[in-house]
């Protein structure tokens, strides 16, 4: 009897020293469910913790806790959306396609993958985490490219137009690097709901105007999508940012404040952040011919590899001709009909890892097989020339620009229908009653 009281003492003491221990580290829950899924408290805690930690390396300010905590979860939102989406699309990106884009990764950086790991994990991040990091990335990036690109659509007339435009006035030689903060304004808005944007507007404008930073204000106030990169656009030129900017910037000065600007979306501010010349007067272009396949269900990554690896060796031993295959079996339907062939082209137009692939080859060369976000290649340069980008402005240039332009728009609008279409519940921390 005495034996068994000393069990139940034992079994007791356990669990409250449990309970004790549960106190001093409370478990993980529940921030945001969106969906079917839910954000958890670490994953918004991590991403405060490393905007800060670069902020402070980059010498930002930021603005308060509460607002970073609001930009980082609206940021979470938009990307479980988006990998929502694609998996219900079945876009999944597998351990192969995901080696070769690291293996591009640090061919672009001149290392090899083992010293690449070894920078990574040295900075204090594993290399198993920093995979399913970029396997996100690299999702995003597709799931984008699948579902805006087809509500694009570039008219013959739209490019005749650009290119008219730039034959009679030049290609503009400047580009701007833009800073953007956007007040909502909700959709079928009150006269109350309006007056407050507006005051917030005018709030965000006067700040600005009395020299406060741009970047704190925007990661603070905006509800734009660059709100956590502080509202800074990457340099565009006038014809491919989007319509809004291009319609006010063109006569604008670094330091200069547009706006507020009102849109269908709500009230926008502009800042010239900086203009320079154009990087480049001229533009090297390149002629190529690929084969491509595509992964299925039925075709598996590593029958694809297979295959091609057999594609290059019968090319290489004169036993097949690159032509003869990739009219047989490329999956790429608007050159296999040619062989191959893709033309003339500036490299830019083409996803990463094909830009990448053409750059390390020498003319006549054969690439080995790689996979990029379309499927698995094997591409053979042809030829280089350079052309000159700001006299002879060639329909695909002028397609590029407007395709880019219309690719930030139309993101912006599928991100905000899929948020406006998603039952999202965000759990606020209770007080610390401490």
């Amino acid at each position: 009897m005495k034996r068994c009281n000393r069990l139940i003492f034992a079994l007791l003491t356990l669990a409250m020293s449990q309970v004790v221990h549960a106190a001093v580290e409370p478990l993980d829950r529940v921030t945001v469910q969106i969906n079917e899924g839910i954000i958890l408290e670490s994953e918004v805690a991590g991403m405060v913790k490393t905007i800060k930690a670069n902020a402070a390396n980059a010498g930002q300010k930021l603005p308060s806790d509460t607002a970073l905590r609001t930009q980082v979860i609206e940021r979470l939102i938009l990307t479980r959306l988006q990998m929502q989406m694609a998996d219900r699309i079945g876009l999944h990106i597998g351990d192969l396609q995901l080696d070769q884009t690291i293996a591009n990764i640090a061919k672009e950086q001149n290392i090899s993958v083992e010293d690449m790991r070894a920078q990574i994990e040295s900075d204090g991040t594993s290399f198993a985490q920093y995979r399913e990091q970029l396997r996100e990335e690299v999702t995003l990036g597709e799931i984008q490219r699948i579902q805006v690109q087809r509500r694009i659509q570039v008219s013959p007339q739209e490019i005749n137009n650009l290119v008219s435009l730039i034959n009679e006035q030049g290609l503009k030689d400047v580009e701007f690097q833009i800073g953007h903060i956007l007040i909502d304004v909700p959709s079928d808005a009150t006269s109350a709901q309006l007056e407050a944007s507006s005051k917030r507007a005018d709030v965000v404008l006067k700040r600005l105007k009395d020299g406060d930073d741009f970047r704190s204000i925007a990661i603070a106030a905006s509800s734009g999508p660059k709100a956590l990169e502080g509202g800074i656009w990457d340099y565009m030129n006038i014809n491919e940012m989007p319509t809004l900017f291009a319609e006010v910037v063109n006569d604008a000065k670094v330091n200069d404040i547009i706006g507020p600007i009102k849109s269908g979306a709500g009230l926008h501010i502009l800042k010239i952040m900086d203009a320079r010349g154009l990087q480049t007067q001229e533009i090297e272009e390149v002629k190529s011919r690929h084969i491509l396949l595509k992964p299925s269900p039925i075709l598996s990554e590593e029958r694809a590899k297979g295959m091609m690896d057999r594609f290059l060796a019968q090319i290489r031993s004169g036993e097949a001709k690159f032509e003869d295959i990739a009219r047989q079996y490329s999956e790429d339907p608007g050159s296999a009909v040619k062989g191959g062939e893709l033309g003339w082209a500036d490299p830019n137009v083409w996803v990463p890892a094909f830009k990448q692939a053409l750059n390390s080859l020498k003319k006549g060369e054969i690439s080995e097989p790689f996979r990029s976000t379309h499927g698995w290649h094997i591409v053979q340069l042809e030829g280089r020339r350079t052309t000159d980008a700001t006299e002879q402005f060639n329909t695909n240039r002028a397609h590029q620009l407007i395709y880019r332009r219309k690719f930030n728009e139309e993101l912006q609008n599928w991100l905000d229908e899929m948020r406006a279409e998603a039952f999202i519940d965000i759990f606020e921390p209770e007080p610390n009653r401490g």
